[in-house]
């Protein structure tokens, strides 16, 4: 088992995910937190000295130094995992697990993403960009809903590392782009219950002290 494994995160960022995996996983690990830059409260300097992505999550490993979240927890569930919270190809959820593990990173984060930049320059609501960007977060929302309302967790039955992949982008995420989930009430209920899992509150205590988890359909926004 590793002691050496540090995690960068960056308050209020997707890196809190690798603080729940390690938690989830009972993996030993240094956290060090690094915090937002305003008035754009990008990622600092000391992230970017740490690799070329600037950004969270980065982890070390010995002399390794590690960025991107699916390769974060490829690398920690391949590493230290010992099989637990991944689904082997024998599994009838098998291409769930793969589908739902990749699909925030590669298609549910990159839209609701543009849809903040897109604000933030102050592009209109009913631009070209706009509905799309809006329309793929929307197809992403409407299939995460049917799954649920089939099974507990994303792949199924059993909770895991997609679970954890896909957390942030529905609930600290809204910090920046506040939404409401009042229509997806099979969403809802599966934040509710991961939100209740002892791995994820201690990740969220240790890398977001004071902040409640925005667990609910309408949360409310902290006060600024």
């Amino acid at each position: 088992m590793s002691n050496t494994l540090t995690i960068h995160h960056l308050r209020k960022s997707q890196s809190e995910r690798i603080l729940w995996l390690c938690e989830e996983l009972g993996i030993p690990y240094n956290l060090q937190c690094h915090d937002r830059v305003p008035p754009a409260m990008l990622a600092p300097e000391s992230l970017r000295q740490l690799h070329w992505s600037g950004t969270a999550p980065v982890i070390q490993d010995g002399e390794i130094t590690l960025a991107e979240s699916g390769a974060i927890f490829e690398y920690i569930l391949t590493k230290y995992g010992n099989g637990k919270l991944v689904l082997q190809p024998t599994n009838p959820n098998y291409a769930d697990y793969l589908l739902w593990l990749h699909q925030a990173n590669g298609t549910y984060m990159p839209a609701v993403t543009s849809l903040l930049m897109a604000r933030m320059i102050g592009e209109s609501d009913e631009s070209p960009t706009q509905k799309i960007m809006q329309q793929r977060a929307n197809a992403n929302l409407h299939a995460m809903e049917q799954q649920l309302g089939k099974y507990p967790y994303l792949a199924g039955n059993e909770f895991t590392a997609a679970d954890c992949m896909s957390v942030f982008g529905l609930t600290t995420f809204r910090l920046f782009i506040p939404s409401s989930l009042t229509e997806y009430p099979n969403i809802v209920s599966w934040l509710q219950r991961v939100g209740k899992r002892e791995a994820y509150q201690r990740a969220m205590q240790k890398g977001e002290p004071g902040f409640e988890p925005m667990l609910s359909a309408v949360p409310q926004l902290p006060s600024q």
